[in-house]
């Protein structure tokens, strides 16, 4: 409950009748840096925790950051001789697919992820992951 000044005079009468001149106020709200303050966890009160595939810290699963690592299973190399090699004239090697969670400061310490301003961070655009070309020619 909120305290209201108990007399319907101004501030001075109060004092002056022995109240404090200073009435609480109600607890204001803090920001929030993101919409989701950095978790989707929306409803759920407790999630189960994975470890970080770099350091290996705990992390909540819905604030980890999960990226899936596909990778051919040899190099090209290798896979050219298998090719040769092969009585299948039409064989694709299987790729590995290996699913990474990082902890939020390995991501972006991996360039996983990004920092973004505070406007991109609200934009639609901004939640569209881009790949980056890394000097590659576009198109």
């Amino acid at each position: 409950f909120w305290l209201k000044p108990l007399c319907s005079g101004s501030v001075h009468q109060a004092t002056q009748a022995g109240y404090p001149a200073v009435f609480p106020t109600p607890p204001s709200k803090m920001p929030s840096k993101r919409r989701n303050n950095g978790r989707s966890k929306h409803g759920r009160g407790h999630t189960a925790i994975v470890r970080c595939c770099n350091c290996f810290r705990c992390v909540p699963k819905d604030k980890a950051i999960k990226r899936f690592q596909v990778r051919n299973m040899c190099d090209a190399s290798s896979q050219r001789d298998l090719r040769d090699a092969s009585v299948y004239s039409t064989f694709t090697m299987p790729k590995l697919y290996n699913k990474m969670i990082y902890c939020v400061s390995c991501a972006i310490h991996a360039r996983v992820v990004r920092v973004r301003n505070k406007k991109l961070r609200a934009s639609p655009e901004g939640r569209i992951y881009v790949r980056p070309t890394f000097g590659k020619g576009g198109g």
